[in-house]
């Protein structure tokens, strides 16, 4: 497996609006606009940083999963992304050392990225998502 990088940081928030206030206006980082992605039941937002990006994620509905992890553990980062060459074969080989997959197979993200999450408890409690644009 190769990681080109950490792709982004995604933040749990209750409001992109009240987000978006803190991260653009406080900080000064460019929004790159909102995306829904209905299938996951969030809306993203986007804020360049570098060769990376913070990902603001609101949920549309109260049974979705950033809703019950806000109810959970409040708003914070909720899981960081990284950037994989190839996500089958990463999928394949974390599969293959015993590694807890979320999703066995890639499904679609925001921006059209193809993501996979691994389970919390095979990596000391952090949601880690892979990551592959073309």
């Amino acid at each position: 497996m190769k990681i080109l990088k950490i792709d982004h940081l995604g933040v749990a928030v209750k409001s992109i609006e009240d987000g978006k206030n803190f991260w653009s206006d406080v900080l000064g980082m460019s929004f790159a606009g909102s995306e829904t992605v209905d299938a996951q039941k969030v809306t993203t937002a986007f804020f360049p940083v570098g060769e990376s990006e913070v990902e603001l994620l609101e949920s549309t509905s109260d049974d979705g999963p950033v809703a019950r992890y806000i109810e959970k553990k409040g708003e914070g980062i909720q899981h960081v992304a990284f950037r994989v060459e190839n996500i089958e074969e990463a999928l394949a080989e974390l599969k293959a050392k015993g590694i807890r997959l979320i999703d066995e197979t890639p499904r679609l993200g925001a921006g059209g990225a193809k993501i996979a999450f691994l389970h919390p408890k095979a990596t000391s409690g952090v949601l880690v998502e892979l990551c592959q644009r073309d």
